[in-house]
């Protein structure tokens, strides 16, 4: 027992010096930055998937205290979601969850951390740096239509660019959301594979084209639907902006499930795979034709029929 607390505890000093270093090299080294930014998260992870939550618990909050040494504070935010996830990650793999469930659960802690920290920043520093952020693309795209204008002889109406920053405010709720998701995909996506070669048991995603939402996500769409049709929330209000939102979230979901039957098709009948990768860009375009196959494969046996159709 002493040998085998003694080796969790060098092991420990190990992750924690290794995750410093990705951590250092993630926030002050420009060109390999990106990189070593989704790989940081990778010794944590590896050493909660090892050892009991307790001790990796532990040694994921030591870690990111120690981080502070290493720079000023604005480094903490950075050890704090990537500390947490990779608690996340490691937590998961031992307890041999699915990977839907891992991702899942990545996706919420990178979303929370990142909420915790904006929460704090506001209430107690006064800095709000979504709204600045926002500022900031408002008076760039401002002078990108200022030069177009003095070129082109053309502006904007200052009430349609109004507009599109209200959109644009009203929508970040949702954009935030899938944005983070999409960072723990990639996440994910990239630590899996490490933590293999270090031996541990990953879990498989299924084949894309075989993915399924639930069928509820097909009458939350018709709710969303009947309202803006039907009700139409007036422009600045809180339904509007909740529906707004959850607009948004609904199409992308029904676009991954409009891409993923092209996906199934293009298998069945054994076409070519670049047709599968030249399907996957044209539906950036013509998302309101994929988003309306996701509605039909969600509500009709289409899967069925091209099986029976191409006889698998």
């Amino acid at each position: 027992m002493p040998n085998n607390q003694t080796k969790a505890i060098t092991q420990g000093a190990m992750m924690i010096a290794l995750f410093i270093v990705l951590l250092a090299i993630a926030y002050y080294v420009p060109v390999i930055s990106l990189p070593a930014f989704f790989i940081t998260p990778v010794p944590l992870a590896w050493y909660s998937a090892t050892y009991d939550r307790k001790l990796s618990i532990g040694v994921t909050l030591l870690a990111i205290v120690i981080s502070l040494f290493i720079g000023n504070v604005m480094i903490l935010p950075f050890a704090l979601i990537l500390g947490a996830t990779g608690f996340v990650i490691g937590d998961c793999l031992r307890l041999r969850k699915s990977k839907i469930f891992l991702f899942l659960a990545t996706g919420t802690t990178v979303l929370l951390t990142f909420a915790v920290q904006y929460v704090l920043s506001v209430q107690f520093f006064g800095v709000d740096f979504i709204q600045e952020g926002l500022k900031m693309a408002k008076e760039s795209y401002e002078q990108g239509m200022a030069y177009s204008a003095s070129i082109t002889g053309q502006q904007m109406p200052a009430e349609e660019l109004r507009a599109v920053f209200d959109t644009l405010e009203a929508t970040l709720p949702a954009s935030i959301t899938m944005s983070f998701f999409a960072i723990a995909f990639i996440m994910i996506t990239v630590i899996l594979p490490i933590l293999k070669r270090l031996r541990l048991e990953v879990p498989k995603f299924a084949p894309f084209r075989d993915m399924r939402l639930p069928r509820s996500v097909l009458w939350y769409y018709l709710i969303v639907l009947t309202i803006n049709l039907f009700v139409r929330p007036e422009t600045g209000t809180l339904l509007y902006v909740v529906m707004l939102n959850l607009s948004l979230v609904l199409w992308a979901l029904l676009t991954l499930q409009g891409i993923s039957l092209i996906h199934y098709v293009i298998d069945a009948y054994k076409y070519p795979k670049f047709i599968k990768v030249l399907s996957t860009i044209l539906a950036i375009p013509l998302y309101s034709f994929v988003v309306l196959l996701g509605i039909i494969d969600l509500g009709f046996n289409i899967r069925e029929y091209v099986k029976n159709k191409t006889g698998q």
